[in-house]
């Protein structure tokens, strides 16, 4: 008989360590990649509130400084 070369036994190390049970739970997208995904399927309409979103608190921080200006 023949020793099987160390690269095939090495290989079947690492066959028995990767296997995986069938009943694993799937891994749940984290928040940040949902907010992504409905941004991109919404398109335009995620732009047009994020920059109504940024005039108004501009505009919001400019009147309170200038209501509290001496």
């Amino acid at each position: 008989m023949t020793n099987p070369s160390p690269e095939t036994k090495e290989t079947q190390e690492t066959k028995e360590t990767q296997v995986t049970s069938p009943a694993a739970p799937k891994p749940t997208d984290s928040y940040v990649k949902l907010a992504m995904r409905n941004m991109v399927r919404k398109g335009g309409k995620s732009l047009r509130h994020f920059f109504l979103t940024v005039v108004g608190l501009l505009g919001l921080l400019i009147g309170l400084s200038y209501l509290t200006k001496p």
